[in-house]
């Protein structure tokens, strides 16, 4: 979830940080997000969670899947169910590439969502391969050092 702020130029960003963990990431994408009712005045509160997120196919179209947006809270009877399916907005173009890149065993995640210059939510997705735990391990250890080479600069 977002910082709140009661800054009016503030644009809350939504990160999926458990993902760069998981997987390699091949290829990134920005796209739109068709949301209904109040979802994006919940989206820019900061409430949101895109951990669980995953992206598929459907009859050619883009879909996200278990991006959990929270009900507003001064909303009735127009807020929709938090986990809903939600369509992504591509190029045809870009689809295609996409769906031509993707292999056995990859897969499309949400890395994060944010909002452009002119205010629209905007989701960047990335086609990705899961990292076995070996390679876990190493980008444990890679963190772990770089980690240390900042201490022995600080002192």
């Amino acid at each position: 979830m977002a910082k709140k702020n009661k800054d009016k130029n503030y644009k809350p960003t939504i990160t999926n940080r458990k993902a760069s963990f998981e997987f390699f990431f091949i290829e990134k994408f920005t796209c739109g997000i068709v949301l209904t009712g109040t979802e994006i005045k919940s989206l820019r509160e900061g409430k949101a969670q895109i951990q669980d997120a995953y992206c598929y196919f459907d009859k050619g179209e883009l879909y996200i899947k278990n991006m959990e947006i929270a009900p507003y809270e001064m909303g009735s009877f127009s807020n929709v169910e938090p986990k809903r399916v939600r369509k992504l907005l591509l190029k045809k173009i870009e689809l295609l590439r996409i769906q031509q890149k993707m292999e056995k065993g990859m897969t499309i995640i949400p890395i994060k969502v944010f909002f452009n210059e002119r205010n629209f939510a905007k989701v960047e997705i990335a086609l990705a391969k899961g990292k076995k735990l070996h390679d876990k391990r190493e980008s444990i250890k890679e963190k772990e050092m770089k980690r240390d080479l900042q201490r022995i600069k600080k002192s």
